[in-house]
């Protein structure tokens, strides 16, 4: 039998092996922008339908590798770039903790579509801000035809793609997303 003091270490270790493959420590903003513009690239070639989408975005919050690991106890590292117009205007760190059951690790990207000034200026105003129920999934199949109806009723639009891992299921609630100096 495994001692809470051993499951809590084992996690935490789980989650700063996983941290170690976003860049943490690196090259900063150089980085993280490359890995901005790769992903955003791919959503495009891969989701045609999310070119338009980011047209008629404000602003977009490219997140390109979170890393989410968890025995019992669980968390989630990533960090990006939020674009308006196409250009970096700050960067940001997501982090993710939780508990239940699940065991394994996965990594995947996603975005956010800031679909209205108050929802982005909420946003960057924020310490902290937390994904919660403003924020409305798309999934990668949408990602080819996110309408007209979508995009004027919800403020944000969260679309996660390019999961790889063993965990079950990829979701940003809970997720709090901090500005950073990278």
């Amino acid at each position: 039998m495994i001692s809470r003091r051993n499951l809590i270490g084992s996690a935490g270790a789980a989650v700063t092996l996983a941290a170690c493959g976003n860049g943490v420590g690196g090259n900063g903003g150089a980085m993280i922008d490359a890995r901005v513009d790769e992903t955003r690239n791919y959503l495009f070639s891969r989701y045609p339908g999310t070119r338009d989408l980011a047209g008629k975005a404000l602003g977009v919050l490219y997140m390109p590798l979170v890393t989410e690991a968890g025995f019992g106890i669980g968390g989630a590292f990533g960090r990006g770039a939020l674009r308006v117009h196409d250009v970096t205007v700050d960067y940001y760190a997501a982090a993710k903790a939780s508990v239940g059951f699940q065991i394994g690790a996965q990594q995947y990207a996603h975005a956010l579509f800031f679909m209205t000034e108050s929802a982005l200026q909420d946003f960057r105003r924020s310490p902290g801000w937390a994904a919660g129920a403003d924020l409305k999934y798309a999934t990668p199949e949408q990602g080819a035809s996110i309408g007209k109806d979508t995009t004027e009723l919800d403020p944000v639009i969260a679309l996660v793609f390019g999961q790889s891992g063993l965990i079950a299921g990829a979701t940003l609630s809970g997720t709090k997303y901090t500005r950073i100096i990278p």
